[in-house]
């Protein structure tokens, strides 16, 4: 889960980080009220989870209170990257020197956090790797010896610091490094972390993502996420709240099966044959009917789908409980879109029977039935 610019600064404050001062502001209103408590020159930024804001129009300079109203009102009326601006941070612009980037994320390679300094911020760690890959300095964190003083200290030196300057940022890094374990976050950044001039530092911007496996540690974030207040499609967001695993392709096929490595064969199977799947959808193991129908719910808020496949190998999940659940679906949701059926195992035969007693055929063949759902997809679209 991503966390917002002043979700991350005020994390990062709580871990003696600095963070320039500032305030949020749902309207242009409350953006003066901010400013008039803060000393210009101001920096109005806008609240959305997309990396890049600046460059998309999403962070604004203004010199005055009335100009902050102006730019906020600008803010709140447009898009970045898609994505309608609700909330602005207003905050004091820093007097910059230079711009740093530091940051803690996952090595899967490694089993292991890593973090990742640079003499040059502001712009993606990945093009300065690109770019100037021997400006990037990268320190593996043992997993049982976590990260320490001595490390953080001699981060800063590569970075080219000494003296008091380096105890600060060792602060700095250790501060963040204890904010990204305590929040589970799989990355947490400051791009850029600014020398003012002045020799002072400040995280002029921040990020977290959270791990999803862990939000249940994190019942604020996880609230607010269920609420709508996230980078998450209405699909998903309905998927977490019945616990289902979903994630939103491009294609017009739309599958619905128990099991990561049965739904991943079924949408392999869908491409073999010519057609693209609309989403991975696994309803896991034991599926009630009410599951199975808010699975089909799911998929079918997608406008894309034109055809639904449903994959079922009945072990724990019965095949009965699915039929049911698709009957209950179609008569709740009024799915008018063709159904393609898949159901093998425990139950099969009594699923079959009321699946085919309510006029929806059903095949064996995963092949057979992707095949067909391929075909049926692609007269519709004629």
């Amino acid at each position: 889960m991503k966390l917002f610019e002043y979700e991350a600064k005020k994390i990062l404050a709580n871990y003696g980080v600095p963070t320039p001062n500032g305030g949020l502001a749902e309207n242009s209103k409350e953006a003066c009220e901010i400013a008039s408590r803060l000393k210009p020159p101001f920096m109005v930024k806008a609240q959305v989870l997309v990396a890049g804001r600046g460059k998309a129009g999403g962070i604004l300079s203004a010199v005055s209170v009335s100009e902050v109203e102006e730019k906020a009102e600008k803010l709140f009326s447009s898009k970045i990257k898609g994505l309608p601006v609700r909330k602005v941070w207003i905050e004091e612009k820093i007097n910059i020197k230079r711009e740093l980037y530091f940051g803690v994320t996952t090595d899967r390679l490694h089993k292991t956090y890593v973090a990742v300094a640079s003499s040059v911020g502001g712009m993606e760690i990945e093009e300065v790797a690109e770019k100037a890959p021997e400006k990037i300095i990268k320190f593996y964190i043992n997993p049982q010896r976590g990260f320490h003083s001595f490390h953080a200290r001699q981060i800063a030196k590569k970075m080219g610091y000494k003296d008091g300057q380096l105890t600060k940022l060792e602060r700095i890094f250790l501060g963040l490094y204890k904010a990204g374990m305590d929040y589970d976050a799989e990355l947490i950044e400051m791009n850029p972390l600014v020398e003012t001039m002045d020799g002072e530092f400040k995280a002029a911007d921040a990020r977290i993502i959270i791990d999803d496996n862990a939000l249940f540690r994190h019942q604020n974030f996880k609230k607010r996420m269920l609420e709508g207040e996230s980078e998450l499609t209405p699909q998903e967001v309905e998927a977490i709240k019945n616990g289902l695993a979903y994630v939103k392709l491009n294609g017009n096929i739309g599958v619905i099966g128990n099991g990561a490595g049965l739904v991943m064969a079924t949408l392999d199977t869908i491409k073999y044959y010519g057609g693209e799947p609309a989403d991975f959808l696994d309803v896991g193991g034991g599926a009630s009917s009410e599951k199975i129908a808010a699975a089909l719910k799911i998929v079918l808020l997608d406008p894309n789908v034109k055809t639904l496949f449903i994959n079922i190998l009945g072990g724990i999940t019965r095949c009965d409980e699915v039929a049911r659940g698709i009957l209950k679906a179609r008569e709740k949701v009024g799915v008018i879109k063709p159904m393609v059926i898949r159901l093998v195992g425990t139950n099969e035969e009594e699923g079959k029977q009321i699946l085919t007693k309510a006029g929806i055929h059903v095949l064996e063949s995963m092949e057979e039935a992707a095949k067909k759902a391929v075909q049926l997809t692609k007269q519709r679209e004629v």
